[in-house]
């Protein structure tokens, strides 16, 4: 396999991807370092298992508002004022999240720090409006990298800093840190990030969130790619909200192994995307490398409740997450196909909506699931992605059928 060759663009496309690359890891490490504390934080409220599951669902449920209304105001205005917006906003909401007086003063925090902060789908529309096609589910690729390369330091971090033993006030300094970055992630946005969209009016109306939902639902290869992403993110949220509860009952594990956990798992799924995944797709297809990932998730999940320790645990989330980044950046690509340039935003934040709605709906089955059995959420999560692999094979094969993307004002 070949490396991703250059694209065509004068060397402008490559510039601004690497540019926002650099900025969003700095984002993205703020964001990983709450992870692995994130029950525990909740926990330290004397809080119930439900309000910890609406901890993490919060900023999703705020990030299902969000997404599409800044998708759409980015295809109008230009993204880079709503990327400096958006991740100012965290900071913000980082640093009210330190000194939250209760349990429900959190969660209206992380609810507004997610309707704010629902960004996904400009930075996806940022690199589509500056990569061709045929480049472009390897670029999405190598912003997952950077998303991950967060997450392998951002996690060990939070781990480290956070003192369970402390109560809440243990976990001050990893939240501040996480708002500290933001900021440095917001201005290095302002100063070093060019505009890839010139701001217009368009001609005529733009379509409404209502209208766009319709298009999507009906669309032979955005709405089987909704599906799977609403089907795969809460398979993966009830995981991700149970594993350190899951961890601890097992293995007796700290937040100390947990991040350092999360830091190896990253580490492989980034390694993968810089490496693999943009190759892998031009030479198999975005529909079927996205099969490929989601059957590989499939069998690490339904495989996790047999581990022995802390080398089998570790190997099987390193080889979910390598499933995982061979798979969702081609998902990105086929979408970003399936409309009109001018939309790409809107649509891309429905996708991400999707996904929000996934992680409010995730984190409460896997929490209540709890009650039946520790492993419970992991033979849901396999039950429940494995129909993914079929949606994910016919999308790829309703994109080769599909002529160029037409406007969803046709729609109506």
């Amino acid at each position: 396999m070949t490396a991703e060759p250059d694209a065509s663009t004068g060397g402008r496309g490559a510039a601004a991807l690497y540019t926002l690359l650099s900025v969003m890891f700095i984002n993205m490490l703020g964001f990983g370092v709450i992870v692995p504390f994130l029950p525990f934080y909740a926990a330290s409220f004397h809080a119930a298992p439900w309000q910890i599951g609406l901890v993490f669902s919060a900023y999703s449920l705020g990030s299902f508002v969000g997404e599409p209304f800044w998708g759409r105001l980015s295809d109008r205005i230009g993204r880079k004022p709503i990327l400096i917006s958006t991740v100012t906003a965290n900071c913000l909401c980082y640093g009210a999240l330190a000194f939250a007086p209760n349990i429900w003063a959190a969660i209206v925090i992380r609810i507004i720090g997610g309707m704010a902060a629902g960004n996904g789908s400009v930075v996806q529309g940022y690199i589509a409006d500056v990569t061709p096609v045929q480049l472009r589910a390897g670029r999405m690729a190598r912003l997952g990298a950077a998303y991950n390369l967060g997450f392998i330091l951002g996690p060990f971090v939070g781990g480290v800093l956070a003192k369970p033993s402390a109560g809440t006030a243990g976990y001050h300094l990893p939240l501040l840190l996480s708002s500290g970055l933001c900021l440095c992630s917001a201005i290095g946005i302002a100063l070093v990030v060019k505009e890839s969209r010139a701001r217009r009016q368009h001609e005529g109306r733009q379509p409404s969130r209502w209208v766009m939902f319709g298009y999507a639902a009906r669309h032979p290869v955005v709405g089987r790619l909704m599906l799977l992403t609403f089907s795969v993110g809460v398979a993966f949220t009830a995981i991700e909200s149970t594993f350190a509860l899951w961890a601890q009952h097992r293995f007796g594990w700290v937040p100390r192994d947990i991040g350092l956990c999360f830091g190896i798992t990253g580490a492989v799924s980034a390694c993968c995307q810089f490496l693999l995944t943009g190759p892998l797709s031009r030479r198999f297809g975005e529909g079927n490398m996205l099969a490929v990932g989601m059957a590989g998730t499939v069998i690490c999940t339904a495989l996790q409740p047999f581990s022995d320790g802390h080398l089998l645990t570790v190997g099987l989330m390193a080889l979910m997450a390598l499933s995982q980044s061979v798979a969702f950046p081609n998902s990105g690509a086929l979408l970003s196909r399936s409309v009109d340039p001018d939309h790409q935003g809107q649509i891309m934040g429905l996708n991400n909506a999707t996904g929000a709605l996934a992680r409010v709906v995730g984190p409460q089955c896997g929490l209540g699931l709890l009650g039946f059995s520790i492993n419970a959420a992991f033979y849901f999560g396999a039950l429940i992605v494995a129909p993914a692999i079929y949606l994910a094979l016919g999308a790829g094969k309703a994109s080769q059928r599909e002529g160029p993307a037409l406007s969803p004002l046709a729609a109506e």
